[in-house]
């Protein structure tokens, strides 16, 4: 959707008062095609030096998402490559759904049993502030393909007003202007006339278990459709078998990536016994290694969290653990830096079924426990409220299957030898319980954003009737 060739659009940013990359020197300027007499109909067709909207095949942004949500440079550039990525996916899609011409049963017409998808009409998109592009992206690419038109409302302003604003300035700069892809800023007011207004035929929230609660309660009063994104406490089971060196970069990543605030993140690691000490030595060694600091620098792998609430929230989350018996062996404290920084945090000593570790915390915090076989940690992975998503780490083939199957995981992504996070766009994304139950993305997600009509069509000169009633 975005991508043009080099030669018709060259994408530099002016020199700009923020650091990084992206900075060019005035002469570097005059070198873009665009300003060349031989390219003049580049401007013609409206193309200035500087176009948000155009993708051309590298990183050319300012770094929006770092400096309103936090999250480091390289994860702000994968967020926007996503969206990227979901409108390629998207437009292949657009050819590929419908359904199927079934047979029918009746014996005496001819008749065939079409199933017919049509668009659901105006989908409300309410999106979270951990991925303010990517989630969208996953909502709006695939309703627009399935025929309909948009409403965002971002994460409460004004913490997100530049980076809606250059997105709905893309979309419209490629001819997807308000009256389809519209954007609306605000806060819970905004949220609830969304959720109680039946013009929004289908209302998709991302956030927290809460919220959708009573974002859900409020749709289906009016016998609304709801598409539910909502909190995750997703765990990372390491057997006796499994290879460390997986294990401990993986539940670093999944635990401390976007500083704990996505909703993926792995927040219980269950290790065997018998390895349990190891990993936790391992683990300890590695987040000395993790590197902090400004969002911007592009060596930098763990920035600040989003608000002061969320640094609060984290020594809570610290505090309780250590009342119910946990011991904090790296962390646990506030940064003295300016920014919001914690320390990773990695907790041991907590019973299974502790209430904090059942509590979503969105925080850098990894509870790590010790169990003895598969039967337990099977069960102990599925007792949160939440089922998002989940991963084992082992060689056992059979265990592997187990846990695929229906005596295994109960979430709604589920994992072997790989972190908790880090979705692909082609599967469909979501979870089980408070998760909410929603789907977005890809597989058959779309059928989310559509209406199912089962059509049978009488191409015979008789008339079947249900039940075999005749009249005579």
């Amino acid at each position: 959707m975005w991508r043009l060739p080099r030669a018709l659009c060259v994408h530099a940013a002016k020199t700009s008062k923020l650091p990084g990359p992206w900075s060019r020197p005035a002469a570097f300027m005059s070198t873009l095609l665009i300003n060349q007499p031989q390219y003049a109909w580049l401007k013609e067709l409206g193309l200035r030096e500087e176009n948000e909207g155009v993708y051309n095949g590298s990183w050319g942004g300012r770094g929006e998402v770092s400096l309103e949500m936090g999250k480091i440079l390289v994860e702000g550039v994968g967020e926007v490559q996503e969206y990227v990525d979901i409108c390629d996916y998207a437009v292949g899609l657009s050819r590929m759904i419908g359904g199927p011409i079934l047979p029918s049963e009746s014996k005496t017409c001819a008749s065939a049993l079409i199933e017919q998808w049509n668009p659901v009409g105006l989908v409300g998109i309410i999106t979270a502030f951990n991925f303010p592009v990517a989630v969208y992206g996953w909502n709006n690419a695939i309703a627009m393909i399935c025929g309909n038109v948009c409403l965002w409302k971002v994460a409460p302003a004004p913490s997100f007003v530049s980076v809606a604003f250059t997105l709905a300035k893309v979309l419209e700069d490629n001819k997807l202007p308000g009256a389809i892809c519209s954007l609306t800023c605000g806060g819970a007011d905004i949220g609830t006339a969304m959720a109680k207004d039946e013009r929004v035929n289908l209302l998709s929230f991302t956030g927290s278990t809460q919220v959708g609660k009573q974002v859900a309660l409020m749709v289906q009063e009016r016998f609304g459709r709801s598409l539910l994104e909502l909190g995750g406490n997703n765990a990372i089971i390491a057997f006796e078998d499994a290879d460390l060196s997986l294990v401990v970069p993986s539940a670093l990543f999944a635990a401390v990536g976007t500083a704990g605030q996505r909703c993926t993140t792995a927040r219980r690691l269950f290790v065997h016994e018998s390895i349990h000490d190891e990993a936790v030595n391992r683990l300890k060694k590695a987040y000395a290694q993790i590197r902090v600091g400004n969002p911007w620098d592009s060596n930098v792998l763990y920035g600040p969290l989003h608000t002061k609430q969320a640094v609060s929230m984290f020594l809570g989350a610290v505090e309780e653990a250590k009342k119910e018996g946990g011991t904090v062996v790296y962390g646990g404290k506030v940064m003295d830096r300016p920014g919001n920084y914690v320390e990773p945090t990695i907790v041991t000593g907590l019973a299974h079924d502790a209430s904090i570790a059942h509590t979503e915390t969105f925080a850098p915090i990894l509870y790590v426990f010790k169990f003895k076989n598969e039967e337990e940690v099977f069960a102990w992975n599925n007792e949160v409220k939440q089922g998002l998503s989940s991963s084992i780490f082992t060689k056992d083939l059979g265990r592997i299957f187990r846990w695929l199957g229906p005596k295994g995981s109960d979430c709604g992504i589920v994992n072997v030898n790989i972190p908790t996070s880090g979705a692909e766009i082609g599967g469909a994304f979501g979870g089980e319980k408070h998760t909410g139950g929603g789907r977005e993305s890809g597989s058959d997600a779309w059928k989310h954003y559509m209406r199912r009509s089962t059509c049978t069509i009488n191409y015979s000169k008789d008339l079947p009737l249900a039940q075999g009633i005749k009249f005579q």
